[in-house]
């Protein structure tokens, strides 16, 4: 998250992650609901945070729209008429100095509506097509 957002490892000091299968889960690190999580046979906890596709770990959709905000690197804000584009499943072009992988789009500035995917210089959305058409609904 550091590498890739410039979000700071330290926003983190206060979660624990878990790792199953080719998720990882991001929960709490308070007394409670570890104590909590340990009763249980764990089949999911918490926030899923990554997920394993190919070579990449994706962070989810969920995770990026709650510490997204701390980004300062692989972040796009996109307008209304870009935010159309991405809903009729079209790419957007940009200009980024990037290797190929997830970036974060934003709405006017503060708004984080989840990942792209950056290949050859065009953006795929990876946001969840009912968020998507929820977000032009909000612009």
């Amino acid at each position: 998250m550091e590498d890739r957002f410039g979000i700071p490892e330290k926003v983190f000091d206060n979660y624990l992650l878990f790792k199953r299968k080719g998720s990882w889960q991001l929960i709490d690190n308070t007394v409670l609901e570890v104590m909590s999580a340990s009763q249980l046979k764990v089949s999911k906890v918490g926030l899923r945070a990554f997920q394993k596709i190919g070579v990449f770990v994706k962070p989810t959709t969920r995770l990026i729209q709650v510490f997204g905000q701390a980004a300062i690197k692989a972040r796009i804000e996109i307008d209304d008429e870009q935010l159309a584009r991405l809903v009729a499943g079209e790419e957007l072009p940009v200009d980024m100095d990037l290797d190929t992988g997830y970036v974060i789009l934003v709405q006017r500035k503060d708004r984080v509506l989840g990942l792209g995917f950056l290949i050859n210089g065009k953006v795929r959305s990876q946001i969840p097509k009912k968020e998507l058409r929820q977000a032009m609904l909000e612009t």
